[in-house]
């Protein structure tokens, strides 16, 4: 969330000196109004970290949500690794059509390596155990009525299923295996 540290310094300012009022260059509300806008710049870049880091989650959970909307019962284990498998190759086209338009004797694009990366890392957890929401039958109508945004998942609970099958709790938010 953006500070707005800036916006009541500003405020301050007007009113201590006016509305039309010049600072000098070196002056102490020059400093102030300077760092607060230096700090509302560091925060918003933050926030636009946080928020590119957390977008592959969003993707992943919004991802089970629409998968499991027409799913009359919560889905057995094999149906969530089913589930898991087409997640993992919701890429697999595009790869295939980058690799075929590659003149050969060329090196791959960024595009092409940045989805063969990712598609290994993932692969990598869900050998491990990859993370998602537990598709259990009171869980299930959270994910349903889950409104899209990062806030809304700490009401959920979490899992992680591994390629063998087996289930594990897991937190919010993900921090390695847990």
């Amino acid at each position: 969330m953006p500070s707005n540290r800036l916006g009541k310094v500003q405020k301050h300012v007007a009113k201590k000196k006016g509305k039309n009022a010049a600072l000098h260059e070196n002056s102490r509300d020059t400093q102030r109004l300077q760092s607060a806008s230096l700090r509302d710049n560091r925060l918003n870049k933050l926030a636009a970290l946080r928020e590119k880091q957390n977008r592959r989650y969003l993707q992943r959970v919004k991802f089970f949500q629409s998968s499991t909307t027409s799913l009359p019962a919560p889905p057995t284990l094999p149906e969530i690794q089913a589930l898991i498998e087409d997640y993992l190759g919701r890429d697999d086209e595009e790869l295939a059509q980058l690799k075929a338009d590659r003149r050969p004797g060329r090196p791959p694009s960024t595009r092409e390596t940045v989805l063969e990366q990712s598609r290994a890392t993932e692969q990598g957890e869900y050998v491990s155990g990859f993370w998602i929401p537990d598709l259990g039958e009171e869980n299930l109508k959270k994910l349903r009525n889950w409104d899209g945004k990062w806030a809304g998942l700490a009401q959920m609970k979490f899992v992680r299923v591994n390629k063998e099958g087996k289930r594990s709790e897991s937190s919010f938010p993900p921090k390695g295996l847990s």
